[in-house]
Protein backbone atom coordinates (compact mmCIF):
# COMPACT_ATOMS: atom_id res chain seq x y z
CA UNK A 1 0.00 0.00 0.00
CA UNK A 2 1.49 3.09 -0.84
CA UNK A 3 1.80 5.89 1.62
CA UNK A 4 1.15 9.61 0.91
CA UNK A 5 4.27 11.56 1.39
CA UNK A 6 5.21 12.99 4.24
CA UNK A 7 8.17 15.69 5.19
CA UNK A 8 9.81 13.60 8.27
CA UNK A 9 12.41 15.34 10.40
CA UNK A 10 15.65 13.80 10.47
CA UNK A 11 16.38 11.70 14.06
CA UNK A 12 19.28 13.07 16.02
CA UNK A 13 20.82 9.56 17.67
CA UNK A 14 21.14 10.03 21.15
CA UNK A 15 23.86 8.37 22.39
CA UNK A 16 24.65 6.64 25.45
CA UNK A 17 28.18 7.77 26.91
CA UNK A 18 30.31 10.34 25.69
CA UNK A 19 32.19 11.46 22.48
CA UNK A 20 35.62 12.51 21.86
CA UNK A 21 34.81 14.46 19.01
CA UNK A 22 32.09 17.07 18.82
CA UNK A 23 29.33 16.52 16.38
CA UNK A 24 26.04 15.55 15.30
CA UNK A 25 25.18 12.07 14.45
CA UNK A 26 21.75 11.42 13.04
CA UNK A 27 20.00 7.95 12.25
CA UNK A 28 19.67 7.53 8.68
CA UNK A 29 16.31 6.64 7.10
CA UNK A 30 16.22 2.98 6.24
CA UNK A 31 14.07 1.00 4.41
CA UNK A 32 13.98 -3.15 4.28
CA UNK A 33 13.01 -5.35 1.95
CA UNK A 34 13.21 -9.23 1.52
CA UNK A 35 13.30 -11.25 -1.32
CA UNK A 36 13.77 -15.61 -1.06
CA UNK A 37 17.32 -15.05 -1.30
CA UNK A 38 18.21 -12.13 0.57
CA UNK A 39 17.62 -8.94 2.89
CA UNK A 40 17.98 -5.21 0.79
CA UNK A 41 18.46 -2.26 3.53
CA UNK A 42 18.26 1.08 1.55
CA UNK A 43 19.77 4.01 3.64
CA UNK A 44 19.86 7.74 2.99
CA UNK A 45 23.17 9.33 3.65
CA UNK A 46 22.59 12.43 1.46
CA UNK A 47 26.43 14.30 1.13
CA UNK A 48 28.47 11.39 2.10
CA UNK A 49 31.85 10.09 -0.50
CA UNK A 50 32.12 6.41 -0.72
CA UNK A 51 35.46 6.73 1.09
CA UNK A 52 33.49 8.51 4.68
CA UNK A 53 31.36 5.22 4.84
CA UNK A 54 32.35 2.67 7.11
CA UNK A 55 30.63 -0.98 7.09
CA UNK A 56 31.91 -3.10 10.01
CA UNK A 57 30.43 -6.79 10.95
CA UNK A 58 31.26 -7.86 14.77
CA UNK A 59 29.66 -9.84 16.75
CA UNK A 60 26.20 -10.16 14.84
CA UNK A 61 26.04 -6.26 14.62
CA UNK A 62 26.27 -4.86 11.47
CA UNK A 63 27.12 -1.26 11.96
CA UNK A 64 27.65 1.62 9.48
CA UNK A 65 28.92 4.89 10.20
CA UNK A 66 28.96 7.69 7.53
CA UNK A 67 31.19 10.72 7.92
CA UNK A 68 30.02 14.09 6.72
CA UNK A 69 32.91 15.93 5.07
CA UNK A 70 32.63 19.69 6.97
CA UNK A 71 35.25 21.51 4.57
CA UNK A 72 32.40 21.62 2.06
CA UNK A 73 30.67 23.87 4.26
CA UNK A 74 33.56 26.06 5.39
CA UNK A 75 32.63 29.85 5.37
CA UNK A 76 28.87 28.89 4.94
CA UNK A 77 26.61 30.56 7.31
CA UNK A 78 22.72 29.12 6.75
CA UNK A 79 20.48 31.77 6.32
CA UNK A 80 17.40 29.10 6.49
CA UNK A 81 18.38 25.26 7.36
CA UNK A 82 15.50 22.42 7.22
CA UNK A 83 17.93 19.54 7.70
CA UNK A 84 20.90 19.63 10.14
CA UNK A 85 24.85 18.93 8.52
CA UNK A 86 26.10 15.84 10.54
CA UNK A 87 27.19 12.11 10.19
CA UNK A 88 24.85 9.31 9.93
CA UNK A 89 25.25 6.28 12.11
CA UNK A 90 23.23 3.09 12.45
CA UNK A 91 23.30 -0.53 13.71
CA UNK A 92 21.33 -4.03 12.87
CA UNK A 93 21.53 -6.76 15.11
CA UNK A 94 21.62 -10.12 12.04
CA UNK A 95 19.87 -12.81 13.17
CA UNK A 96 21.44 -16.75 12.20
CA UNK A 97 19.45 -16.63 8.46
CA UNK A 98 22.02 -13.98 7.11
CA UNK A 99 25.06 -15.49 5.62
CA UNK A 100 27.58 -12.88 7.46
CA UNK A 101 30.19 -13.86 4.68
CA UNK A 102 27.54 -12.79 1.67
CA UNK A 103 27.26 -8.68 2.84
CA UNK A 104 27.39 -6.48 -0.45
CA UNK A 105 27.19 -2.85 -0.28
CA UNK A 106 26.69 -0.12 -3.13
CA UNK A 107 26.82 4.01 -2.52
CA UNK A 108 24.62 5.77 -5.62
CA UNK A 109 23.46 9.37 -5.02
CA UNK A 110 23.50 9.56 -1.41
CA UNK A 111 21.42 5.85 -0.69
CA UNK A 112 23.40 3.44 0.49
CA UNK A 113 22.20 -0.07 -0.61
CA UNK A 114 23.19 -2.88 1.66
CA UNK A 115 22.36 -6.78 0.00
CA UNK A 116 22.78 -9.40 3.41
CA UNK A 117 22.19 -12.71 1.19
CA UNK A 118 20.27 -15.45 3.22
CA UNK A 119 21.65 -18.64 4.29
CA UNK A 120 21.28 -21.39 2.09
CA UNK A 121 18.54 -23.27 4.35
CA UNK A 122 16.54 -20.15 4.94
CA UNK A 123 16.06 -19.57 1.98
CA UNK A 124 12.21 -21.22 0.57
CA UNK A 125 12.22 -23.59 -1.68
CA UNK A 126 9.51 -26.16 -3.25
CA UNK A 127 9.69 -30.03 -2.41
CA UNK A 128 9.02 -32.30 -5.16
CA UNK A 129 6.86 -35.25 -4.41
CA UNK A 130 8.43 -38.41 -6.13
Amino acid sequence: MAQPLEVQEKKELVAKGEKTVPARYYVPSTDIFETDDALKLVMEVPGVDRKDIDIRLEEDVLRVEARIDRSKYDGMEPLYTEYGVGHFTRSFTLSHRIDQQQIAAALSDGVLTLTLKKVQQAQPRRIEIR
